[in-house]
């Protein structure tokens, strides 16, 4: 099985939400029961992988609270920031220029597996991705996402932190939204929002635990090939 990726670069919030809808609703028709005769091919392809970067905006899940938004819609604007209120899981979280975004939109059916154990394999590609600059991260019970926990690094805050966020929607077994990864995003733009609801965390990214700055298209490859990996999915550009 194969899957696409396709580079996006630097693009804004809502065109690129747009081409996720797009690329799902064409996902899930493609699954609809084909009424004519015969045996119908099955495409070799089971979905897009979209890799971007967007310039500052915060995006609040559908079960989200508006309340961990600490300054006014108004404020973010001054701040060159955007505002939107979307379609996925999980709380209020920002994207920036820095941090991966990486929006799969594939068929879990095909592929053969749930929900629960997508979400896994997202989050396990993220743990091996850092692990290779000698981040020890992982899970925490209740809380989606990949953590980083206190006294792991020379770094330590005494905190958990998180340096991926995860927030995903699906119909059919189709899915999109998916991760987002601070490779060297700028951390003061999480101090206007309670971080996907908690108060009592922080957030990290690759440069922030390992005081280096990693090329973002190595994170990309590495992201991509450890995705395939878990998936057991091809994905090619």
């Amino acid at each position: 099985m194969k899957a696409r990726c396709r580079d996006l670069g630097l693009m804004e919030y809502r065109p690129c939400w747009e081409l996720q809808q797009k690329l799902f609703d064409t996902l899930l028709e493609a699954k609809r029961p084909c009424r004519s005769e015969g045996p119908q091919a099955v495409p070799e392809e089971i979905g897009t992988v979209l890799l971007v970067e967007h310039p500052p905006v915060y995006t609040l899940g559908k079960s989200g609270h508006a309340e961990n938004l600490l300054v006014s819609r108004e404020a973010l604007e001054a701040a060159g920031a955007q505002f939107f209120h979307i379609d996925r899981g999980g709380d209020i979280t920002f994207h920036g220029p820095g941090q991966l975004v990486v929006y799969p939109i594939l068929d879990l059916e095909r592929i053969g597996i749930g929900l629960r154990d997508y979400i896994d394999a997202l989050e396990e590609a993220v743990i091996r991705t850092v692990g290779l600059y000698g981040i020890k991260a992982g899970r925490i019970a209740g809380a989606s996402g990949v953590w980083i926990g206190a006294g792991v690094t020379s770094h330590g805050t005494g905190r958990p932190r998180k340096i991926c966020a995860i927030g995903v929607r699906s119909s059919r077994y189709v899915t999109m939204h998916g991760l987002a990864l601070n490779v060297s995003t700028d951390l003061a733009w999480f101090s206007r929002i309670n971080p996907c609801g908690f108060t009592d965390r922080g957030v990290a990214s690759i440069e922030s635990e390992t005081g280096r700055k990693v090329p973002m298209e190595e994170i990309k490859t590495l992201v991509v090939k450890l995705l395939s990996e878990e998936l057991n999915v091809e994905i090619y550009k």
